[in-house]
């Protein structure tokens, strides 16, 4: 499925020079190390070119490009929606027709074309409120949610494999058969389970590395479409 804006091609073979930050100015290694890679980043820079709030937003691009997940006028959630890269995708690709919630339980600024709920997903009438106001069932569920790093591996893999199961619950609740669910993991070993669950729900579940997702990062998606249906 193709649209989107047209301009940066942050995938591209052109050869750029290397920016470095020259002075520390109080900052720590680390900080140091982390605005280099933004400064020299394709993605960063393609994102404030094509006016995308950010660099997240080629992941949902090339997610779809691949798997056709958003379909012209569907109904479309984007669960943590905030700073809205990934609703902007939704938008464009839902087309004038379709419909966009996006929900974050911290308010955050409106994105032309999509509706934005300040909700906590986790909150059981979630669900039925979202539905209401949608008329009816979604077409995707997408989820690019990670809990705040603590820097202990094993406890980040935890929260953000708990996080992708509550996406996961309420995709179940809302999505219409046939829907496509999205969520982000982190590998680390219960992925595969997860994955295992999911395909009793799901015609076909696969785990993708998008190229906009840092090589250095544990980050992957799970896709998974052709949703079954609530037994």
């Amino acid at each position: 499925m193709s649209g989107g804006k047209k301009g940066a091609n942050p995938g591209g073979s052109g050869r750029t020079l290397k920016v470095r930050v020259k002075s520390a100015r109080g900052r720590s290694v680390g900080q140091v190390r982390w605005l280099e890679r933004q400064l020299n980043d394709p993605y960063v820079a393609a994102a404030k070119s094509e006016g995308y709030r950010s660099r997240a937003a080629y992941k949902l691009k090339e997610l779809d490009d691949r798997h056709g997940l958003i379909r012209r006028g569907g109904h479309i959630v984007d669960l943590g929606a905030a700073p809205g890269g990934w609703t902007q995708i939704a938008v464009e690709r839902a087309g004038p027709q379709g419909r966009v919630i996006g929900i974050d339980i911290s308010p955050m600024e409106e994105v032309p074309g999509a509706e934005i709920l300040h909700l906590d997903f986790l909150d059981p009438s979630a669900p039925d409120r979202l539905k209401a106001i949608l008329g009816g069932e979604a077409d995707a569920v997408l989820s690019d949610m990670a809990a705040p790093a603590t820097g202990h591996r094993q406890t980040d893999h935890m929260k953000i494999m708990a996080l992708c199961e509550a996406a996961l619950e309420f995709a179940r609740e809302v999505l219409k058969p046939g829907g496509a669910f999205v969520c982000k993991v982190q590998r680390g070993g219960t992925e595969g389970q997860l994955l295992q669950t999911m395909k009793k729900d799901f015609r076909e579940v696969r785990h993708i590395k998008p190229p906009a997702s840092r090589a250095d990062s544990a980050e992957m998606y799970v896709v998974a479409t052709g949703f079954r249906g609530r037994s």
